[in-house]
């Protein structure tokens, strides 16, 4: 009676496995399939956060451009003529930031392109370019004759 139950008991473990081997035969493939996936989207996001990184560095120029609209001003602001501005008018940049009521800092980052003015301060850049230098050395003796 023994051989009887130890044969069953093989042949059900037997059965067992077989059925255990397609279930997870199945499984890794659907593993392999996710994973596959799961690495071509880790690839596409790379190339999209690349592509943003990219249109990123270019967009303060294009939302600039948008902004004198957007106020109605129609004022037009540009790091180079803004720096030429200053030396022409022989400023340094915390005498320029003084004029201005800015920060030396904010000047400095307006010339190198690293930011830009806003739509009152574009407005304070306007009327320092209308100035001449004498107009602007007296407008600096004024600011220091109130302080």
């Amino acid at each position: 009676m023994t051989t009887f139950a130890h044969q069953l008991k093989s042949e059900i473990a037997r059965i067992a496995r077989k059925e255990v081997r397609a279930e997870t035969t199945a499984l890794k493939k659907t593993t392999a399939q996710q994973r596959s996936d799961i690495a071509a989207l880790k690839r596409r996001i790379a190339t999209l956060e690349a592509l943003v990184k990219r249109l990123a560095k270019g967009q303060p120029a294009t939302r600039a451009a948008a902004e004198p609209e957007e106020a109605g001003q129609g004022l037009r602001f540009r790091a180079g003529g803004f720096a030429s501005l200053r030396k022409k008018l022989d400023l340094s940049a915390h005498d320029m930031a003084r004029l201005l009521g800015v920060s030396a800092q904010s000047v400095y980052h307006w010339e190198t392109g690293k930011s830009r003015p806003r739509a009152s301060q574009l407005q304070a850049i306007a009327t320092v370019r209308k100035l001449g230098k004498r107009a602007v050395q007296a407008r600096l003796a004024e600011l220091d004759a109130a302080a």
